[in-house]
C-alpha cells in the first residue's frame, strides 16, 4: 500500500515540507535558527556597515561637534534602515513557510499559473506540519517579534533623548 506522500500530487519544489527545509538550509534564512550571538551577529554587522551611508547624512544635517546626540541620534536611526529591512525579509519568508506548513490545503501549480490546482493534506502529513510549525518556526517568529520589539523601543528612547538633549 503507497503512502500517501508518495501519492502527493504536488510537485517537490511545492511541497510545504520541501518549501520549509529549502528555507532552513538557505544562506539567508538560516540566520533566524541561528543561536543568540550568531543571530545578533548579521544585525550589528549590517548596522555598522550602514553608518558608511548615514553618518554623511547625519553629519550634513547635524555637526558631529556641536550637536553630537542629534548626530549620533539621528546616524543610529538611519543605519538601523538596512538591518531592519533585512528582518521583515526573514520575517516574511518564515510567515510563509508556517502559513503553508499549517494549512490543510496546499495550492499548487503543475505547468504554470493557469492550472492552480488544491490538494488536501492527510491527517499524518498535517500533523507532522503542524508539529513543525509549533516547535521550529514559532520560536524563529518568536525571535524576530521580540527583535521588532526591542527596535521599536530603541526607536522610543532615541525619540525621549531627541527631546531631552
Amino acid at each position: 500500500m503507497p503512502s500517501s506522500a508518495s501519492v502527493c500530487p504536488v510537485p517537490v519544489e511545492q511541497q510545504p515540507i520541501n518549501e520549509y527545509q529549502e528555507l532552513k538550509e538557505s544562506w539567508f534564512f538560516r540566520w533566524g535558527t541561528l543561536d543568540t550571538g550568531g543571530y545578533l551577529k548579521p544585525i550589528v554587522i549590517l548596522w555598522s556597515l550602514s553608518w558608511l551611508i548615514s553618518f554623511p547624512v547625519a553629519a550634513t544635517s547635524f555637526s558631529p561637534t556641536k550637536a553630537s546626540v542629534h548626530f549620533f541620534l539621528c546616524g543610529a536611526a538611519g543605519a538601523m534602515i538596512l538591518p531592519t529591512l533585512a528582518l521583515v525579509r526573514l520575517y516574511l519568508g518564515w510567515w510563509y513557510v508556517r502559513n503553508r506548513l499549517s494549512q490543510p490545503l496546499v495550492v499548487y501549480e503543475e505547468s504554470g499559473w493557469y492550472d492552480g490546482q488544491v490538494w488536501e493534506k492527510p491527517d499524518e502529513i498535517l500533523q507532522r506540519d503542524r508539529l513543525i510549525v509549533t516547535y521550529q518556526i514559532q520560536s524563529i517568529l518568536n525571535r524576530l517579534k521580540i527583535t521588532f520589539s526591542v527596535i521599536a523601543g530603541l526607536f522610543v528612547l532615541g525619540s525621549v533623548a531627541w527631546r531631552v538633549f
